[in-house]
């Protein structure tokens, strides 16, 4: 290991209610210790043996979470990032935690947060990822950096450099100025990685289920792929580690409400039974915290089904996408979903479940 690299550890209780806090937001934690492992650009939370949280320290702008599963002989690592410049400092990150290479890249689906840093991966290092991953990425399905997704969250990017030089040039104060200088030099490199992308897909396939065994000094690990049914995207999948009890689910389930222009709201409710069914004690997810039980994911449940009925009755009022968007009352879940205190819903979800409808 560098030892530049800053290393942390805090227990997950009371006392250090402020460090887990700030690594992950609060989440329902063991009271087990927690080493934490920093790079310039990444921090590496060790959740079990060998078994890593990525999320990144803001030097680069990531914009998700990964996981590294280190063995014996080699490093698995799940999701690559936003941009080319985001994978370049996670694989330079992964070198100074271990000198193991890296011979796996498991993508959770195909969106561009989460799998954009494929191609700076050597080609021995394996992509594996869903059939329906594969086909968006190699362009069968049409060009993923024209889709609206996409693009609905990387047209704002040269507009917000723009606000955050100004905020910068205004800025007296020089703690605040540093910390906006380091958002802003992490927002123009991502800027200009965006223009680098080349959709690179996986080379191996699954359509339901894929084990890895990754060998130990004290024998294997089984790491499963698995494709649990439509839910964020046709094609999510998790990875499982049955003995560590632990899944990382991508975007598929998250601490919060996840995006939703490409999914499949009513088969989302089934999956996650799917994924409740797994023997695990944490969940983690491509954003946000870490978190443990089923509460998280039934409240996910209640607002998927509760969404699509509200918003079937509306289309079927006449209202458009648009207005439905605007009027939808999904308050009656604010207590799991802070922000749910006013009308409306995401457009883009709506805009999802209007298509299905008249499919």
């Amino acid at each position: 290991m560098n030892n530049k690299n800053k290393v942390k550890i805090g227990i997950a209780s009371v006392a250090s209610l402020a460090l887990f806090v700030g690594l992950f937001g609060l989440v329902n934690a063991q009271s087990t210790p927690q080493t934490v492992i920093e790079t310039d650009s990444h921090r590496f939370t060790l959740m079990a043996d060998g078994v890593y949280q990525i999320t990144g320290t803001g030097s680069v702008y990531v914009m998700s979470n990964a996981m590294m599963v280190v063995g014996a002989n080699d490093v698995l690592l799940v999701d690559s990032h936003v941009t080319p410049n985001a994978a370049n400092a996670l694989v330079r990150s992964v070198a100074e935690i271990t000198d193991k290479p890296i011979r796996y890249l498991v993508n959770s689906h195909y969106h561009f947060d989460h799998a954009h840093g494929n191609q700076v991966f050597p080609q021995q290092v394996e992509i594996v990822g869903h059939s329906y991953t594969r086909k968006k990425l190699n362009g069968d399905l049409g060009d993923v950096l024209t889709e609206s997704t996409h693009l609905s969250f990387t047209e704002g990017v040269p507009a917000l450099v723009e606000r955050l030089t100004r905020q910068v040039a205004e800025e007296t104060d020089p703690a605040a100025k540093a910390r906006l200088q380091e958002t802003l030099s992490a927002q123009q490199a991502h800027m200009i990685s965006l223009k680098e992308v080349v959709p690179t897909p996986p080379n191996i396939t699954l359509e339901e289920e894929l084990s890895i065994f990754q060998t130990l000094e004290t024998g294997s690990r089984e790491i499963r792929v698995l494709h649990l049914g439509r839910s964020h995207t046709a094609g999510d999948v998790v990875v499982y580690l049955p003995a560590e009890r632990i899944v990382f689910t991508g975007d598929m389930m998250l601490p919060f409400l996840s995006y939703m222009g490409d999914s499949y709201p009513l088969e989302w409710v089934d999956t996650l039974n799917a994924l409740k069914d797994l023997e695990y004690d944490y969940i983690l997810p491509g954003h946000g915290a870490p978190f443990q039980g089923e509460e998280t994911i039934n409240n996910f449940q209640a607002y998927l089904g509760d969404l699509w009925d509200k918003t079937a009755a509306m289309k079927g009022r006449g209202l458009s996408a648009e207005q439905t968007a605007q009027q939808i009352d999904m308050r009656n879940h604010v207590d799991a979903y802070a922000q749910l205190n006013s009308l409306g819903a995401d457009v883009r979800a709506i805009r999802r479940i209007y298509a299905l409808l008249d499919e």
